[in-house]
């Protein structure tokens, strides 16, 4: 159930960037779930040899060569997916920002196994405070 939340998630994500980006084109709803999906699996397996083969650019640039490798997964993404492309280097980046930032605030709110995560402040028996953060059920 998590990864098929993830997978919408992307698919609102690469939806969004494309109304807001000019350079941005989704074909279809099909061209977009195969672009949410390919795009997962990248940031999954291509993203991490990136990051760690580009460590020392990400280092000296202070992390902000992270935006390029997004930028960089992002056009991956529509070279491989027919009705999904990306045309330019600064639709690519502002594509991967608004995805990024739109997939970041999905991952606020689900925990590792895919579920929601409710923080509660509870008060303790010694009467401090306790944050508790918990999967929902």
């Amino acid at each position: 159930m998590g990864l098929l939340i993830r997978l919408v998630a992307n698919a609102l994500a690469i939806l969004a960037a494309a109304y807001i980006v000019p350079g941005i084109e989704v074909a279809g709803g099909l061209s977009l779930l195969a672009a949410a999906l390919v795009l997962g699996l990248i940031n999954a397996v291509v993203r991490p040899i990136l990051l760690f083969l580009t460590f020392p650019f990400t280092l000296v640039t202070l992390g902000l060569f992270i935006f390029l490798l997004n930028a960089f997964c992002l056009w991956l993404t529509s070279w491989l997916v027919t009705g999904f492309e990306v045309h330019g280097f600064w639709a690519a980046v502002l594509g991967a920002l608004i995805v990024s930032v739109v997939s970041w605030l999905v991952n606020v709110f689900l925990s590792d196994r895919g579920k929601v995560a409710v923080i509660a402040r509870r008060e303790h028996s010694s009467g401090g405070d306790v944050i508790d953060i918990s999967p929902k059920n």
